[in-house]
């Protein structure tokens, strides 16, 4: 609790974090109200409220006005220097990602033609859906995965498994608003700052294998970039609310 001569507001920080990170209030759960917390620690809503803005600053809780306070999900990050997917990203850091697979079939594409797997799937993350993603692979690549259960298999070991081998990508990413497609699946309202990613994957011999389109909560997500000398890494990280492969 608070100790002597340390700041009561940053004894409270220092306490309420500790009780966050111990799951005591879990992610996407609300915080007591600030009232009830002065009273808990004995302090005046002036010094309760100089706590709660340092656990802001610090990424830990979001403040929501006319809602309350609601403690920040935990931290995401995604390679988009790497080939891999975002849920072995994220497996690899220890969180866990649903996978929804809304429709898997073979269509015809702007991109690939007749005879491509159309694979459209929802990316939940600490119980929320976060990413709605649309993904065609070319024929006749997409029809020996029909059968693949993609709730459980990443698009990219599917494509290995049938022995083809992904070399590059090339991606960009843009802001936007939420469209009315994505809007059912994400459960925002229309025009909701999001992120659009659209990536095309190449396979060694350079054929153009996938075509993704990944819609990704905007107050989600930040891009962050570390340079240096030798080259570049580009991350995808949670933002103080709560793209994809």
């Amino acid at each position: 609790m608070v100790r002597d001569g340390e700041p009561r507001y940053r004894a409270i920080a220092a306490d309420l974090a500790a009780k966050i990170h111990a799951g005591d209030y879990p992610a996407g759960s609300a915080l007591p109200a600030q009232r009830e917390l002065s009273s808990a620690y004995g302090v005046t809503l002036m010094t309760l409220r100089q706590a709660l803005r340092q656990l802001s600053d610090e990424g830990l809780i979001v403040q929501q006005a006319g809602r309350g306070t609601f403690v920040s999900p935990p931290h995401l990050a995604y390679r988009l220097g790497s080939l891999r997917s975002l849920a072995d990203d994220l497996r690899e850091q220890g969180h866990a990602v649903r996978t929804v697979v809304v429709a898997a079939g073979l269509a015809a594409s702007a991109e690939f033609g007749s005879g491509a797997l159309r694979l459209e799937r929802v990316r939940e993350f600490a119980g929320r859906p976060s990413v709605h993603q649309i993904s065609w692979v070319s024929a006749p690549h997409g029809e020996r995965l029909l059968g693949v259960d993609f709730t459980a298999v990443a698009l990219y070991a599917a494509l290995a498994d049938i022995g083809v081998a992904v070399a590059r990508a090339s991606e960009t990413v843009r802001p936007a608003p939420l469209d009315p497609v994505s809007q059912v699946y994400l459960h925002r309202p229309a025009g909701t700052p999001v992120f659009v990613s659209e990536r095309v994957t190449y396979a060694l011999d350079g054929a153009a294998v996938v075509a993704d389109r990944a819609v990704i909560l905007g107050d989600a997500m930040e891009i962050r970039a570390e340079r240096a000398a030798t080259g570049l890494s580009m991350t995808w990280s949670a933002g103080s609310d709560v793209a994809a492969q």
